[in-house]
């Protein structure tokens, strides 16, 4: 932990009685911050050796005090050795309470975690996105909610958070909150979020997360098959609404733009990209990473239609789109009567984009993740995992690759 700790003994010649003793004193020092408490022990100031830090002579009162003081040294360092064991930062006011049982500080948990909240609404727009602050927020209203379920107050020592309190928390964020699993496992990685605030202050000696386990289930992700793709864009709609609502629907399955991405889109995301054609260059709203995608025949159509289209030339957007509320609405209408027996919802038309209609295809898993604008691979990865058909297909070029290497049948 690279802390320097050292100790001194003085005598407070300011302090003499009317005897003429001077109370002995011990200062500690850690990483130039000090703190110091009396040893209750006194002496006159012509018996006392600055340069020992301790009394003249050998006789039995000099011998007493002196072991005294070796005592009080022990203990300082015993003290700062629990503190290395248990892990704690060691800072002054760390070893101060370790030593004298005093808390120097009696933190709360909600002010930490509005203080967290705070410095996060400050940083969007840069550095987090509004849907980060709201799920904190959101944290820590469920927080707040739980504390008065499970203690009838509104906060909380941060020292008295315990295994326990994590376990009980889940417990009332599965039961009282209903919360699948993963979104319990969301609420909770929140709050282990602020835990380690606390420890990386040395505001508590041990982590209340080290014996907790908890698991995110992958979810089956649902995607269109190329039959269904080509059910949607043959149907012919009586209603204007759902042909715009299947238009703006398939445009995102040839683009992998989520809904709050294609709502954004004007003529400036239109760019000539490395090859001549289209692109659509833009950043994901989630995670503020770039993305540039090229346009494929499909979506250029669309973009074609509704280029004219009154609300695009007002507002200079690319696409009329509804409410993300109306297009899940109305998407639930195209899928029964298309009779596609899936939940159609907005965001089903990235899992298609990711699977049908570019992995399924061939393309590299680096570029479908990023024209997906994923931070990380893996979260791509997680969309080749479910295609049967591709395996199977990779699997073809193999056999015929090794289609001579067969063993010669036994007569």
């Amino acid at each position: 932990m690279n802390s320097t700790v050292s100790v001194l003994f003085y005598i407070k010649r300011a302090k003499v009685n009317k005897d003429g003793i001077c109370p002995i004193y011990v200062r500690v020092t850690v990483n130039s911050k000090r703190f110091e408490f009396s040893s209750n022990k006194f002496v006159a100031p012509d018996k006392w050796s600055a340069e020992a830090s301790k009394i003249k002579g050998n006789n039995e009162e000099a011998r007493l005090i002196n072991k005294h003081l070796e005592l009080l040294k022990f203990q300082i360092l015993e003290a700062e050795n629990k503190l290395i064991i248990k892990n704690v930062p060691i800072s002054a006011d760390r070893l101060r309470e370790e030593l004298l049982g005093v808390n120097t500080t009696n933190r709360k948990l909600i002010p930490i975690f509005r203080d967290h909240n705070e410095k996060i609404k400050v940083l969007v727009g840069t550095e987090y996105s509004p849907g980060t602050l709201e799920r904190y927020n959101t944290s820590l209203k469920h927080t707040q909610d739980f504390l008065m379920w499970k203690f009838q107050k509104g906060d909380i020592d941060i020292v008295d958070i315990d295994h326990a309190f994590i376990t009980d928390y889940e417990f009332w964020l599965r039961s009282v909150r209903k919360c699948a699993n993963n979104t319990a496992v969301k609420y909770i990685k929140n709050f282990k979020k602020i835990i380690r605030i606390c420890m990386a202050n040395g505001w508590l000696d041990k982590d209340p997360f080290i014996n907790y386990k908890s698991k995110v289930k992958v979810v089956e992700r649902v995607f269109l098959t190329h039959t269904e793709i080509q059910t949607l864009l043959n149907k012919s709609f009586v209603s204007e609404r759902l042909e715009l609502v299947r238009d703006i629907f398939i445009f995102s399955c040839f683009t992998g733009l989520a809904y709050v991405d294609v709502k954004k889109l004007t003529k400036e995301n239109l760019n000539i990209g490395i090859d001549g054609h289209k692109w659509i260059f833009t950043h994901r709203q989630k995670t503020d990473t770039p993305s540039r995608i090229p346009i494929l025949p499909t979506a250029e159509g669309i973009l074609e239609k509704y280029k004219d289209h009154p609300q695009c030339i007002n507002s200079n957007i690319l696409l009329p789109i509804l409410s993300n509320q109306k297009m899940n609405a109305y998407l639930k209408e195209i899928a029964d009567v298309c009779e596609i027996n899936k939940e159609l919802t907005f965001h089903i038309a990235r899992h298609t984009f990711a699977t049908t209609v570019t992995l399924s295809n061939g393309v590299p898993i680096e570029s479908v993740s990023k024209m997906l604008g994923h931070t990380n691979i893996k979260t791509t990865q997680h969309y080749a995992k479910i295609l049967d058909q591709k395996i199977s297909t990779d699997m073809q070029v193999l056999k015929d690759r090794l289609k001579d290497l067969v063993i010669s049948k036994i007569s």
